[in-house]
Formats: C-alpha cells, sequence, structure tokens
C-alpha cells in the first residue's frame, strides 16, 4: 500500500507544459524549452508536427514535476565532502572516487554498488586501510572488500 501511495503522490504534483517551436525561426524557442527541461523531472512527453499553407511547427506538451515536495525525496541531504574531510582525508577520497569510477566503468555497473560516497569517506579517514579497517565502515562486507578492497589499499 506505501509503495502505492508513493507513486501516487508523485502525479499529484504533475503539471503541463506546451511548446510552439516554429521549424524556421524558432530557435530562441527552442533554448527556452531546453532549459525548462534541464530543470524539472519530466514525467512525459507527446510531440506533434503541425503544419498549415504558412509553415509548419513542433509541438510538445510536457508533464512533469515543478516541486519534489519531502516525500518524494529519499530524505538524505547531499554531503559536501570538502567541508565534512580535512584537506588529507579530502585528497585520499577524491583517490578513492576515481578508482570507484574507473572500476564502475570497467564493470560497467553504478559507482555506488562499488563502494558508496559515504564509505569512502571512512576509508578515507583512516590512517591505513587494510583488510581488517575495511571491516569497521559500515556497509562493506567480505564481499565488497573480496572484490574490490585491493584497489584501495595501495592508495595513499
Amino acid at each position: 500500500m506505501a509503495l502505492f501511495l508513493q507513486g501516487l503522490r508523485k502525479y499529484i504534483f504533475m503539471q503541463i507544459k506546451i511548446f510552439s517551436i516554429p521549424i524556421l525561426g524558432g530557435e530562441a524557442v527552442n533554448e527556452d524549452m531546453n532549459a525548462f527541461l534541464r530543470s524539472k523531472k519530466v514525467i512525459q512527453t507527446e510531440q506533434r508536427l503541425i503544419g498549415d499553407g504558412d509553415g509548419a511547427l513542433w509541438s510538445f506538451c510536457i508533464k512533469y514535476v515543478e516541486d519534489y515536495s519531502p516525500f518524494l525525496k529519499s530524505g538524505k541531504e547531499k554531503i559536501d565532502y570538502r567541508e565534512v574531510l580535512d584537506v588529507a582525508s579530502f585528497e585520499r577520497f577524491s583517490k578513492f572516487r576515481e578508482t570507484r569510477k574507473q572500476l564502475a566503468a570497467t564493470e560497467n555497473a553504478p559507482a555506488y554498488t562499488i563502494f558508496t560516497d559515504e564509505e569512502l569517506a571512512e576509508l578515507s579517514k583512516m590512517e591505513e586501510v587494510t583488510i581488517a579497517n575495511m571491516r569497521s565502515v559500515k556497509g562493506i562486507g567480505d564481499k565488497k572488500i573480496e572484490k574490490y578492497g585491493q584497489h584501495f589499499i595501495s592508495i595513499k
């Protein structure tokens, strides 16, 4: 039932915006639409090419969510690790993120499935990263350590 309500709430705030972009000379409206799309969570779009004797235009109907109300968000605030970590820890954190990014690309997997930012931040606070230390970080278990641990132990 809760999952149904969450899905239903998503559409309570849905709105519609229509853009009509002339085929010739519609560059400014096109830029306006692109800026609009970058700033909204788009649910659905419909488009039609409309022509008459004087010319043609594209008509776009965009269904979107304007407000990410609190119950639509995950509840977690984004953390700026530059502010949370000291300089040396943040440097290690950045190196860990780069390693994680490379591993994710190699495995064609989302980076957070390797280690989350929170896990990397905890690792970066350690003077020395070892297998034993990794086990002390919440969320890092034997499978992650076995699969990825060696990639992070050597990073200074």
